[in-house]
């Protein structure tokens, strides 16, 4: 190749995949430079694969944030570990992720299994939230972590502080095939605008009402429109399993709902580069996390 040759474009899929809150949606959004995927103390805050576009150096990445893999306890949780796994089957890249300050046990041996029979010709171990561990924490991370498998890299990164981030897509760029460029420049993201909505509306109630909520939250955008002036109007549905949880999620004399619309609207408001009217209501659906059609409605199966 002369000199002023144009290195090939190259593009691809890396799947992050590791345990609930272990960072995976943090990396995202710090690769991105802009919130795409949600983040919350609560394990099992991403519910749905997400696609984030990065592009660097002519080459276009595309990050896939899947749920965190555990034992489930229901349909939902089922449906979660089918679509954390089944990204694994067609990426360039698996990025095996674990938490620097976390021991690790059996789930990660669980996900190694999973990672190491995946078709990805590329194998990252990723350690996260360097900021939180000191170095003999990290160093006994990777020790226990190269135990579980045999990794073609690793690396130890701080999503939250941007340490090794910039490192991190550089080694997985290298090892993308040529392409073509998949998404355009300016799209960040294969979500949809009421998918957003309805996972900055579940941020805001994970981040509000620890208690017995988060797990049993789901929320569902009905309605988006438009009015001339550039102002939107959005309606939607925070569903909860029992009334108690509807109560704490309204709160007294209707101030935690409005806390929560308040928070959520900002974000919202943010994304659309808008004036935004939210209106949310609370609804009791009992055991929705165990209903195949309720998950499928809610756009939380694994899909084909």
């Amino acid at each position: 190749m002369s000199e002023d040759a144009t290195p090939a474009f190259r593009s691809g899929f890396v799947a992050l995949v590791g345990r609930p809150s272990v960072g995976k949606s943090t990396l995202v959004n710090a690769c991105v430079g802009e919130k795409v995927a949600i983040t919350s103390p609560v394990a099992q805050t991403t519910r749905r694969r997400l696609r984030a576009v990065v592009n660097i150096d002519n080459a276009q990445l595309v990050i896939v944030d899947t749920p965190g893999l555990h034992k489930p306890k229901d349909a939902l949780g089922k449906e979660l570990n089918k679509t954390a796994l089944g990204e694994l089957a067609d990426v360039d890249v698996a990025a095996f992720l674990i938490d620097a300050t976390r021991p690790v046990g059996r789930g990660d041996e669980w996900v190694a299994k999973h990672v190491a029979a995946s078709r990805a010709p590329f194998k990252l171990l990723v350690i996260t939230k360097a900021d939180l561990a000191t170095s003999e924490q990290v160093e006994t991370q990777l020790e226990a972590a190269r135990a579980l498998m045999d990794f073609d890299d690793e690396i130890v990164v701080s999503a939250s502080e941007g340490f090794n981030v910039d490192s991190f897509l550089k080694i997985v760029c290298a090892h993308l095939p040529e392409g073509p460029r998949w998404f355009p420049d300016d799209m960040a993201t294969d979500a949809t605008d009421e998918e957003l909505i309805s996972e900055y509306i579940r941020e805001k109630v994970l981040l509000n009402c620890r208690q017995e909520v988060p797990h049993s939250v789901a929320v569902r955008c009905d309605d988006v429109r438009w009015a001339p002036d550039g102002h939107g109007s959005i309606e939607a549905t925070i569903l909860v399993e029992r009334a108690g949880q509807k109560a704490i999620v309204i709160g007294k004399g209707g101030q935690m709902i409005k806390k929560i619309g308040s928070e959520a609207r900002k974000d919202i408001e943010y994304l659309f580069g808008a004036k935004i009217y939210l209106a949310l209501e609370v609804r009791v659906q009992p055991q929705w996390r165990r209903d195949q059609n309720e998950i499928r409605r809610l756009g939380y199966d694994a899909g084909e």
